[in-house]
């Protein structure tokens, strides 16, 4: 989260950061909550929904902040929001909140009235809100749905059951993650392998070096087919693609991080694709001196009445043409396209303006046909 991305998402504050009570940093695909802290201390209002934020972190000598809105990160456990003194209301939507005993660390936040953890885990624990009711006697609204003075008095009656059964179903939904990240360690490890195979010199021998392979051998007959069947890329990365999306697998923290680094990689390329190559500048002289004649625009130039201004062909304003006569050459640009279709003689050339209206008047003897052009 770097300072010019505060800074401009900080415009209705006249990009003054430090006396910033409110920001907007949602969807920019923010990893990492750092700095804010230190840099907006007068923070009340802090969006930052919909990024890839697995921890809450570097908010708490935010001391006046009201409304901290973490919808749609990778959130796994409630931490560090102790110092937000003035914290009326956390919104924790569709996170990967499992500690659902996490939430009595807001027990210190006096001010929280509202919480929302719709769509986390812990949300399918039994006993969920009776727990989170219970354990924060100062909220008001969960989930957005008004806790009643009955609600809360229900909420406390059988609570160590309550509390028994939630430690249960964490320590479950803790053994079934340690084994989901195991798994996604094991799937990028083995990504990474197969990518180091594809790299020619693996295993000390170069895909192309087909001098070291046994006529017979199986690598070589699949060599041999590969090069009488070639693969279409295109169609290869068509069904890499639908192989990604297509594949089964659990929605978790790893899982989400990996679809946004598919989406960067593919608009990277995609970017990669669309980079255009300078062109080499034109050379309008050949080596042996020769003038070259260019129509850059293709411009239709022929008069059909007499002599009428380049402008009237053309419709255009005559400071957006430039001339430039030289002994050897004459150069007319429109809009910086050379656009003088015929070889002229320079030093029988003219150039006149009206002082009246300004109208630029050329007149250019052809080279061979001797008849002018204008």
């Amino acid at each position: 989260m770097g300072w010019d991305l505060v800074r401009r998402r900080a415009e209705h504050n006249e990009c003054e950061i430090f006396s910033l009570e409110e920001v907007s940093l949602h969807q920019q695909d923010i990893e990492r909550i750092e700095h804010l802290d230190r840099w907006c201390r007068e923070l009340r209002i802090l969006y930052l929904q919909n990024n890839l934020i697995p921890r809450i972190e570097n908010v708490g000598r935010l001391k006046k902040l009201e409304y901290l809105n973490l919808a749609l990160n990778n959130i796994e456990v409630i931490e560090n929001l102790e110092g937000c003194e003035s914290l009326q209301k956390l919104d924790l939507t569709v996170n990967f909140v499992g500690c659902l005993s996490s939430v009595e660390s807001l027990r210190h936040n006096i001010h929280l009235r509202e919480l929302f953890l719709v769509g986390n885990p812990c949300e399918r624990f039994e006993g969920y809100r009776q727990f989170v009711v219970a354990a924060l006697p100062q909220l008001k609204c969960l989930d957005g749905t008004e806790i009643s003075r009955s609600e809360r008095i229900r909420a406390s009656q059988g609570l160590q059951e309550v509390r028994r059964r939630v430690a249960e179903q964490e320590r479950e939904y803790l053994r079934r993650r340690a084994e989901e990240k195991e798994e996604a360690r094991r799937k990028e490890a083995g990504e990474e392998e197969e990518k180091k195979e594809k790299k020619p010199g693996f295993n000390g021998r170069w895909s192309t070096d087909i001098n070291n392979m046994a006529p017979g051998s199986e690598e070589n007959k699949e060599n041999q087919e590969l090069a009488e069947n070639p693969k279409n890329p295109e169609v290869d990365e068509e069904e890499r693609e639908r192989e990604f999306w297509h594949t089964p697998c659990t929605f978790t923290p790893e899982s989400r991080l990996e679809a946004h680094r598919h989406l960067e990689e593919k608009r990277r390329a995609k970017e990669k694709g669309k980079e255009k190559k300078p062109k080499a500048p034109r050379t309008l002289i050949t080596a042996d001196g020769q003038v070259l004649n260019l129509n850059e625009p293709k411009y239709d130039l022929r008069t059909r009445a007499g002599f009428r201004p380049l402008w009237d062909d053309i419709h255009m304003d005559t400071c957006l043409i430039d001339v430039d006569v030289q002994p050897s050459y004459a150069r007319v640009s429109v809009k910086g396209k050379v656009v003088l279709p015929a070889k002229v003689k320079p030093d029988s050339s003219t150039a006149q303006r009206s002082q009246t209206t300004g109208h630029l008047l050329l007149t250019m003897p052809r080279v061979r046909t001797g008849t002018r052009h204008t």
